[in-house]
């Protein structure tokens, strides 16, 4: 059962993060680099191929292969990790990190770079990064593994 959850998580994160990339990239053309101004500033489809990691560091760096072995070990041992977990907010988190990491995998196989184009800005700061749906995914992963799975100690007996 626990399988079924990230996979299924895994699945609907995937497949979100594929759809909006055609979308954008391919549906309304953004692949160029132009900018969308959907509710500007707060909210703009701004396209950045991105071939670092998080925000574009080691972007100079043409580790393309070797980040898309990382998601898939990091993935893999992830599965591994929870496979024996009771429960569903574990499974459903890993699954969220999984199909993340493999969505942005596979813009590194299909295009060479991870297509991001969300760009968010607010109260006079302003966002020069852009992110994606499969970004999403994985921050929410791992926030609900950090935040919502944590073991809360057992209250422990004062001594008179």
């Amino acid at each position: 059962m626990t399988l079924l959850r990230v996979m299924a998580s895994a699945l609907v994160a995937f497949g979100l993060d594929r759809l909006s990339k055609i979308a954008i990239v391919h549906g309304v053309g953004l692949a160029s680099g132009e900018a969308i101004d959907v509710h500007a500033p707060y909210l703009i489809f701004r396209m950045a191929w991105n071939k670092g990691i998080n925000f574009g560091f080691f972007r100079a760096f043409d580790g393309r292969w070797v980040l898309v072995l990382v998601a898939i070990a990091i993935s893999l041992a992830l599965v591994v990790w929870v496979r024996n977990e009771r429960g569903w907010l574990k499974p459903l988190a890993v699954g969220a990190i999984v199909g993340g990491a493999l969505g942005n995998a596979v813009d590194r196989i299909l295009y060479g770079a991870v297509a991001d184009f969300i760009s968010m800005s607010c109260c006079g700061i302003d966002n020069p990064s852009s992110f994606n749906i499969a970004d999403v995914f994985i921050f929410l992963g791992a926030f609900a593994l950090i935040v919502g799975t944590h073991k809360r100690a057992a209250p422990t007996k004062a001594s008179p």
